[in-house]
């Protein structure tokens, strides 16, 4: 039983984790008595690391579902990674490069075994480290969204969205990352403000001398243009509709059309029109017919649709040649700088090139409509529910979402080509040929296309292909207790990458919602508001808060990888100044206490490792307070023996009272998302009331009273203790672990964990507010006489008696007050003494120290006080002279202010009346 002196997480984490998961009371329940609650982790990559944003989100997740254990549910919390296409093809590609090779001269088949190894060796590192975090996922059932039933789950909605014509194949313009060689969806476009120029080529007309002035910020395009267009009712233009200007540098010749797209007021109002690479262009050469001429490679370099000229020139080298040819020509009417919005890959940061491309894409119409239903009639909610809006804005504009990448690694579009370039859909090739045979057609095993998926297309169906669908017998047992789950906690960053779309296809797939709630959770950035970025330095492993680092251990992790020399100097710079001497041990607990104290329903969060600080002295504090209980309860009747007397005193009734509060503050807030709430309420109750309070009223109570009195604190304090440490479990599992298995067979617990332990349920008949306000009364005064030694600036072990001018009541709270006053003695008289000694005036009653004062120090103390009770006065009064205050606001909020002024009033006539004394 006996508990260690000192908190130490590391010991106490490496113990406790491996336990709970070896007893497996981490897995998912199916008991239909029961209510059912399930959250879904947003799949990390599977090659990732534990950043702070994942630590700070999974700590939200294993509250919830640590809460809804302990409250009885049949609990899910459903782990997985994802194969993260793009992303972990060009983190094996970077190895080959180091080792002088390619893909390409691997071929697809040795390349895919290399990634496959390289998910095996790296793969089980991020599922490692939240462990470390307390994760309490059902590891039993973590999928990886490249595994077999993933797969054959993903190739099902594939077939079958073919089948009912929802996926199709066409010529499309799509975004083009040429350094990747891969198509990529809008989501994964950053566009940023960069510096450009705005040029105004002159491009002559077939007939005559004359000329129209176009502008551009790409001119080495003009070689794919097909038209020049004009508004129909720009007079200046509009007879020129229907005639031919002369393309520049090319021997063609290009219509000018009339379109309402075209601003007026913008430019010259002339706009050349390049179908093949501008998507505005292409739905307006769409709409007249236009050739649509691609003039790059897939490297970005000048194709044979061009002249020959600039054919292999890279697209930036094209505009410098271009550019000199028209300047020869005297065809550059202007030039001028202009802020331009770049499109560029978020994977690669290359500038993304509008591209005519074959792709599979998913008609979205029909699925956007069910999932703006979802969320008007409420099916799921989005917490804060700003985001909703957010939501909607994205469906109503949404376009077909292509699907098809042009990458190695992912799952493989099961389609298969005939010789005249017709795909056959199958789940295997044996049902694609059966279809083509049907068609009077042949495929081959060789002629299968050679795209995967986009990732997020097979991570939108894990709300259902985790119960596992498409086998009904599963998905038939498990979908009752589990779809939909209880809530998703994510970024907004995904809301359109994953959100929507599991929101879309499991309704499409499963007649339900995903899941009923979405709560938004803040993005978190550093302590002074800053994005975080390893180029900045300002990056925080949550491993490293937990374990503690080195100056030099984190200066070589920091700032590996960076190879700008500039970023490395700021890099380090930072971290100098923010962790001189490293980074010390938090401990989880510390960690995921600062996590839950920070969640509110804001955007953004700013860490700081000084809230790490506070909530580790937290830790010790519950530590050594319940070192305290132990050892006065240990051995000793704690009022499990119902026959013996038990006698609760005033303060006992007081922090059971406290803690139905305690217990509903912290239930609501878990109901409502507001974790920050939650973990106040933890803090104010065990630090404020229970430690620094009861525990040390208690001891009065342990040395003086009655051996029932004794018994009643006894059991107080360690059934208290111990209804805390289930309360707190949610937020700080590693540290309430250790102290109920000690202190729940003094409170009469029984049970192998607290992880299963009941969840406490207040109980509003315990409320006693006789107690709590004796209690706040006994605040008071020993508030009073604290304030009144530290200015009197008395050494802590002087002990000086003091006078309480009070009612009888007050007699009760001396013993109490005498101790932790520290005051030799306190009585309780009808009128204070005459003497020049410092006097407090409280709501309770007035106290006053018996020792010799200084008196102009005494009357400069109490003029501050008047002072500072007449602004507050004034402020009271102005609020009540306020008729729109008194008219709106509640009855009992007006007789609360009214209430606050009589008072300060009352103690402002006393500290007057002292000031006269003193005169």
């Amino acid at each position: 039983m006996e508990l260690a002196k000192s908190f130490d997480p590391r010991a106490i984490e490496a113990h406790w984790y491996p336990f709970w998961e070896s007893r497996g009371w981490f897995k998912a329940s199916f008991d239909p008595s029961r209510p059912s609650y399930s959250i879904q982790l947003p799949p990390p990559n599977v090659t990732g690391t534990l950043h702070m944003g994942h630590a700070f989100q999974q700590t939200l997740m294993d509250v919830l579902t640590r809460w809804q254990r302990m409250r009885g549910a049949n609990v899910l919390w459903q782990p997985g990674t994802d194969h993260a296409g793009i992303a972990t093809q060009m983190v094996v590609e970077r190895q080959l490069e180091q080792e002088g090779t390619s893909r390409r001269d691997l071929g697809r088949e040795k390349f895919v075994e290399r990634v496959w190894a390289w998910k095996e060796q790296s793969g089980s590192t991020i599922t490692r480290q939240m462990r470390r975090l307390g994760a309490s996922c059902d590891w039993s059932r973590e999928y990886f969204t490249m595994d077999e039933p993933r797969s054959r789950a993903v190739t099902e909605v594939f077939v079958r969205l073919h089948e009912e014509g929802l996926i199709y194949r066409g010529k499309r313009l799509v975004n083009w990352d040429p350094v990747l060689h891969t198509a990529v969806s809008d989501l994964e476009v950053e566009s940023r403000e960069e510096n450009g120029s705005l040029w105004h080529l002159r491009y002559p007309l077939a007939e005559g001398t004359d000329h129209l002035v176009v502008a551009t910020t790409r001119p080495e395009t003009m070689l794919g243009d097909t038209a020049v267009a004009v508004h129909p009712e720009d007079r200046r233009y509009a007879h020129l509709i229907g005639r031919k200007v002369r393309l520049p540098l090319t021997d063609r010749l290009i219509p000018v059309i009339g379109d309402e797209y075209v601003d007026k007021e913008f430019g010259t109002g002339c706009v050349k029109i390049t179908p093949a690479h501008d998507f505005n262009d292409y739905q307006l050469g769409a709409r007249h017919g236009l050739e649509m001429i691609n003039i790059f490679t897939l490297e970005a370099k000048v194709n044979e649709n061009a002249p020959e000229a600039y054919r292999g020139l890279d697209r930036f080298e094209a505009r410098k040649r271009v550019l000199a040819d028209l300047e020869r020509q005297g065809l550059v009417d202007s030039v001028k700088p202009h802020k331009l919005m770049q499109p560029r890959s978020q994977r690669s940061d290359a500038v993304v090139e509008p591209m005519l491309s074959d792709q599979w894409f998913v008609k979205m119409d029909g699925f956007a409509k069910a999932g703006l239903a979802a969320v008007a009639d409420g099916r799921t909610r989005f917490v804060p529910d700003m985001w909703a809006t957010v939501y909607n804005q994205w469906l109503e504009n949404i376009q077909d979402w292509c699907i098809s990448r042009q990458l190695w690694w992912g799952h493989q579009i099961p389609a298969w080509y005939a010789a005249d370039g017709t795909p056959f859909v199958g789940r295997n090739y044996e049902e694609a040929a059966a279809k083509a045979k049907a068609a009077g057609k042949e495929i081959c095993q060789d002629s299968r296309d050679p795209d995967v998926l986009d990732t997020w297309f097979s991570s939108a169906f894990v709300p259902f292909s985790t119960l596992g669908w498409p086998d009904e017998a599963t998905m038939g047992k498990e979908r009752p207790f589990y779809l939909p789950s209880s809530v998703l906690i994510t970024g907004f960053d995904i809301i359109f990458f994953w959100v929507a779309r599991m929101i879309m296809t499991t309704l499409h797939f499963t007649g339900e919602v995903p899941f009923r709630d979405v709560f938004i959770n803040a993005i978190v950035r550093d302590a002074e508001g800053q994005k975080m970025s390893k180029s900045k330095g300002n990056t925080i492993d949550p491993l490293d808060v937990i374990d503690g680092i080195t100056l030099q251990e984190l200066l070589a992790k920091s700032t590996q990888g960076l190879m700008l020399p500039a970023h490395r100097q700021a890099a380090e710079k930072r971290i100098k100044r923010d962790y001189p001497e490293g980074i010390a041990s938090y401990g989880a607990d510390a960690l995921r206490f600062t996590f839950a104290a920070l969640s509110t329903h804001g955007r953004t969060l700013n860490f700081d490792l000084k809230r790490c600080e506070g909530y580790r002295s937290f830790c010790n504090k519950l530590w050594n307070a319940t070192r305290f209980v132990l050892m006065n309860c240990e051995g000793k009747d704690t009022g499990l023996d119902v026959a013996a007397p038990v006698e609760l005193s005033f303060l006992d009734r007081w922090i059971v009272s406290r803690l139905q509060r305690a217990e509903a503050a912290v239930a609501q807030g878990l109901e409502e998302y507001r974790f920050d709430t939650s973990a106040r309420a933890i803090y104010e109750f065990v630090w404020d009331e229970y430690c620094d309070w009861y525990v040390e009223a208690a001891k009065v109570q342990l040395q003086s009273g009655s051996e029932a009195a004794q018994r009643g604190t006894r059991r107080t304090l360690i059934r208290v203790l111990e209804t805390t440490l289930r309360l707190a479990h949610p937020v700080i599992p590693f540290i309430t672990e250790e102290l109920w298995q000690k202190v729940a067979p003094l409170a009469g617990a029984s049970g192998d964990t607290v992880m299963l332990a009941r969840w406490p349920q207040p109980q509003p008949e315990k409320i006693d507010e006789a107690s709590e306000s004796a209690v706040a009364a006994l605040k008071e005064l020993t508030n009073a006489a604290r304030n009144l030694r530290a200015e009197m600036d008395l050494p802590p072990g002087q002990r000086v008696p003091a006078f309480v001018q009070a009612g009888p009541e007050v007699a009760a709270f001396l013993p109490y007050l005498q101790a932790l006053a520290r005051l030799s003695e306190a009585k309780v008289v009808p009128s204070l003494p005459e003497a020049d000694a410092p006097v407090a005036v409280t709501g309770a009653g007035k106290l006053m120290l018996h020792v010799e004062i200084d008196r102009a120090a005494e009357r400069e103390r109490l003029a501050k006080e008047a002072a500072r009770l007449d602004a507050e006065i004034a402020k009271a009064e102005a609020k009540l002279g306020n008729a729109s205050f008194v008219e709106r606001a509640p009855a009992a909020v007006v007789d609360q202010e009214k209430k606050r002024l009589a008072d300060f009033r009352a103690k402002l006539a006393d500290i007057r009346a002292q000031l006269a004394r003193l005169a």
